[in-house]
């Protein structure tokens, strides 16, 4: 199975937060997308973290950090007009639409995708 992760998947490993311990298993082959790679790496400084190196130590894992397309871009709004209710982010909506490009399973902490209906695979680390 392809994974792409959302940033709170990447967050719940690398805080050592419930169900992150599943996380370096599935990066091997695993995406995300560079809107939820920045939310990570924001996240890492606002706890000062030095985030040198923090994206080849996840590439070295297998993590590919993809560009946020014009598609993906398109997809995102989309899901906005379709989420709202749940108020999702801009993030959240990339991680998804990169999975349906991706024809993969996105990945997050998230339960509030539990409710959209949405054409997508998601699985919950929690």
């Amino acid at each position: 199975m392809t994974y792409v992760l959302d940033a709170s998947a990447l967050l719940a490993w690398l805080h050592g937060e419930p169900g992150g311990e599943r996380v370096p298993a599935l990066l091997d082959g695993a995406s995300m997308s560079a809107v939820n790679w920045c939310e990570v790496v924001q996240k890492a400084l606002q706890r000062g973290a030095n985030v040198d190196g923090m994206l080849d130590d996840v590439r070295e894992m297998g993590l590919t950090v993809e560009p946020f397309t014009a598609a993906q871009a398109d997809r995102a709004a989309v899901l906005w007009a379709q989420t709202r209710q749940q108020g999702l982010s801009l993030g959240d909506r990339a991680c998804i639409a990169l999975a349906v490009e991706l024809s993969a399973t996105a990945l997050t902490t998230d339960r509030r995708w539990a409710q959209l209906g949405l054409d997508a695979a998601i699985e919950f680390l929690r």
